[in-house]
């Protein structure tokens, strides 16, 4: 299995930054650069993203893993294979112990990440993410279902289509939204098209994994960052998560949609540098 793509400048600490569902790692814009000059800043391209296309690993190798954590039973349903692949092949390429920084499906594998390896995860910062992104008896604050089937299917019939309409979701209600979208529909295919097979595995995760009940397991001091105005992981699961993992606090930022280390690049810089240097 070849080595994902990674970007790495600075010095200092150890940051790693995962990107979010059917995008990649040009996708931080300028917030890295700035953390650069505090910290060794990493950036990676998810298995099947970005410059990572033809390092995609979706199912988890029988009796093999990077993390002292056992893995999934052969009764685990697809998607946590799914994710504990995606965790396996990053514990194997990063092993040295860093600060993970994780953005909205990037977000659920640093959650996974930072159970099934705490060795390995020494802060976590979640941005624009949840426990679950989609509804079901008793968690409103998601996701429709029937959304998701229908990012599917339209996956199916026209990828290219549906990335540009997700682009429109993540800018959603934001401040500057119209003038942030135009950016990043520009910024979308610069490192190619992702492969059809790890977007489907993505929206299989973000359909099924639920990991409300693992939060207590996740010990590492977190950061939660989120923007007031996100519809797609509103406000309310990013507080349930500050809530029930061990040591944790939230971060709102007003006027933000679900891209605040772009609209609002300078307050997201400053929470990140301020918990990271405590």
């Amino acid at each position: 299995m070849a080595a994902l793509h990674v970007e790495t400048t600075g010095q200092g600490a150890p940051l790693l930054f995962l990107h979010g569902w059917g995008m990649h790692s040009g996708m931080w814009g300028e917030a890295l650069p700035q953390l650069a000059e505090s910290f060794c800043v990493s950036a990676v391209d998810l298995p099947g993203h970005g410059l990572s296309a033809g390092s995609g690993k979706w199912k988890v190798e029988s009796g093999k893993s990077a993390c002292d954590s056992p893995l999934p039973t052969p009764r685990s349903p697809p998607p946590t294979l799914h994710i504990d692949a995606i965790v396996d092949q990053l514990a194997a390429q990063f092993t040295d112990p860093l600060a993970l920084c994780g953005w909205s499906l990037g977000g659920q594998i640093a959650l996974r990440w930072a159970q099934r390896c705490p060795e390995q995860i020494k802060r976590l910062v979640l941005i624009s993410s949840t426990p679950c992104f989609a509804q079901r008896d008793g968690w409103e604050c998601a996701m429709p279902q029937a959304t998701l089937a229908e990012f599917s299917a339209a996956h199916a019939v026209d990828q290219m289509a549906t990335l540009r309409r997700f682009l429109g979701l993540l800018t959603r209600g934001g401040e500057q939204e119209r003038a942030l979208l135009v950016v990043l529909r520009g910024e979308l295919m610069s490192r190619g098209e992702p492969d059809k097979r790890a977007l489907q595995a993505g929206l299989e995760i973000l359909r099924d994994v639920d990991q409300r009940a693992a939060l207590p397991e996740v010990h590492q001091s977190t950061l939660i960052i989120a923007g007031e105005r996100d519809t797609l992981t509103p406000l309310a699961a990013s507080q349930y998560m500050a809530d029930r993992l061990p040591d944790a606090r939230l971060v709102a930022i007003a006027g933000a949609a679900h891209l605040p280390f772009r609209s609002h690049r300078a307050e997201f810089v400053k929470q990140l540098t301020d918990f990271l240097h405590e």
